[in-house]
């Protein structure tokens, strides 16, 4: 698929037909390569000449605000395909690939009435995509929070052992629980292991000799167990972290790690329901903000044809998609096309030029035609 495209209006002189027509001819001749489609724009109402420039003041603004939520939300779902391991699937708008909207663009004059004042169409635009972008935030917020509980809860379980959940590494024959005794988990520097074996026993007093025994080792850490007497566990506590050894706190409990096992078990499920719901509105919000920032751009081409060329509205609107190798040609062709004494900016003083200065498309060249680059990707 092309993701890079130019939007242009040339004036009319004749007919927008025959205009269209050498178009097509010089393409063909002279660029062969670079499709070129007609950007359906209605009539759409002007309003005043004060409005006009108001407006221009602003579409640059409202431009960066909905193409950049369109780039957000697309990024969105590249993210969410990348980690659901799913084939990425084409965008669209209501089932047309987007780039096949672009090129075949129809003004939906039920969802923006052409009488309306163009800065209403523009509100009502913006609006709807702020809307979007605030619903966008909170479904990623709820996602996230689930995928944040997922990944504590990895990291407890694949963390080292002065961090990581010990229960299934513990088995209810190793710990010794009764009226005196109690089993310590200690978590040893994995080269202080030998430290440990001399010294545990006399941490405190009451250790039962010869009870520490070595149930787990990782990169780090050996886990062992130790069996003393209940009342001086505080004690061997406060001097096992004099000695460089931390003792955990753990309870053996069956009914524990089974509540822990299905409150994971949940929040696997909720991530994945999470997941492709976002995943799916995702995909129908991009082809809602996309359909309205086309809209948008169909304003934008409207009313910098007509601050370029006046009144009333002569110019005929198209989208090409060059290569890169082909844009001076292109560029060439579109000039050739233009009749530069009608364009305003072309050939405008200061005074007019500071009037055009937030209309210039935001291309870092200027040229005899109004345009500026859509990018898709």
């Amino acid at each position: 698929m092309t993701s890079r495209y130019w939007v242009v209006s040339l004036p009319v002189k004749d007919s927008s037909s025959s205009l269209w027509n050498r178009l097509q001819e010089q393409i063909s001749k002279h660029s062969f390569d670079t499709p070129v489609y007609r950007f359906n724009i209605p009539n759409l109402r002007v309003g005043t000449l004060d409005s006009l420039l108001a407006l221009g003041d602003d579409l640059l603004k409202s431009n960066s605000f909905v193409e950049g939520v369109s780039q957000k939300i697309r990024r969105q779902i590249e993210e969410l395909e990348r980690i659901s391991g799913v084939e990425s699937n084409a965008l669209t708008v209501d089932g047309v690939p987007v780039d096949s909207y672009l090129t075949r663009f129809v003004w939906d004059e039920a969802k923006y009435p052409t009488m309306s004042p163009l800065k209403e169409v523009v509100d009502n635009i913006q609006s709807q995509v702020a809307k979007i972008e605030d619903d966008l935030k909170v479904r990623v917020a709820e996602y996230n929070n689930i995928r944040g509980q997922l990944n504590a809860i990895n990291r407890k379980q694949s963390g080292s052992l002065a961090v990581r959940d010990l229960s299934n590494l513990v088995k209810p024959e190793d710990v010794v629980t009764s009226e005196h005794l109690v089993t310590l988990l200690a978590v040893v520097p994995k080269y202080s292991q030998k430290d440990w074996l001399a010294c545990y026993e006399t941490l405190t007093d009451f250790v039962v000799p010869r009870s520490s025994k070595k149930l787990f080792e990782d990169n780090e850490y050996a886990l062992y167990t130790v069996t003393l007497f209940t009342r001086v566990a505080d004690n061997f506590r406060t001097n096992s972290r004099e000695k460089g050894f931390q003792v955990r706190d753990f309870e053996h409990s069956v009914e524990a790690q089974e509540t822990r096992k299905q409150e994971l078990e949940k929040l696997v499920q909720d991530q994945e329901t999470l997941r492709s719901s976002l995943l799916q509105w995702c995909y129908t919000s991009y082809g809602e903000v996309f359909s309205s920032w086309m809209h948008f751009c169909a304003v934008r081409i409207f009313a910098e044809s007509i601050m370029r060329y006046g009144l009333p509205p002569a110019f005929l609107a198209c989208v090409l998609s060059p290569a890169v190798k082909s844009e001076k040609k292109v560029r060439s062709i579109l000039e050739r096309l233009s009749d530069s004494t009608n364009s305003l900016y072309w050939k405008s003083e200061e005074d007019a030029g500071a009037a055009m200065a937030g209309l210039a498309g935001g291309d870092s060249e200027t040229h005899p035609y109004v345009s500026f680059t859509i990018n898709l990707a």
